[in-house]
């Protein structure tokens, strides 16, 4: 297959693949390596918009983090407020505020698109407090 144009179909997709697993290990400065490291862009720009990965739920994104960096509640307290602010918040009882977001991001090293995105609060869905 000639790769003149983007993949625009599942079979082109399957078939790039299997190209690619051919000449994965090629020279990078070689004819092949060169043609993989187009494949690969052809290949991301397909998944992106066939296989879209959804941003985590804000509220669990907190807490995965938290337990992989050895955090517990009482180190979001500079970032969102009180002790009882971090229960409600973790808790789903309080919406996240804009300044929380901001304070949370560097604290967190989360982006603050995760952290915007609306979750469910109490049962309902919820928008990010202004």
């Amino acid at each position: 297959m000639k790769w003149e144009k983007t993949i625009t179909t599942e079979k082109e997709y399957k078939e790039t693949l299997a190209r690619l697993s051919k000449i994965f290990e090629a020279d990078p400065d070689s004819a092949e390596g060169m043609e993989a490291e187009l494949l690969v862009t052809l290949i991301e720009k397909y998944e992106k918009e066939h296989y879209p990965i959804a941003l985590p739920d804000p509220i669990e994104a907190i807490k995965e983090t938290m337990d992989r960096k050895g955090f517990k509640d009482k180190h979001l307290i500079s970032a969102i407020g009180s002790k009882t602010t971090v229960s409600l918040v973790l808790n789903r009882k309080r919406a996240l505020t804009i300044e929380m977001i901001r304070n949370l991001s560097p604290l967190l090293k989360l982006p603050v698109e995760v952290l915007i995105q609306p979750y469910e609060l109490d049962g309902k869905q919820e928008k990010v407090s202004l």
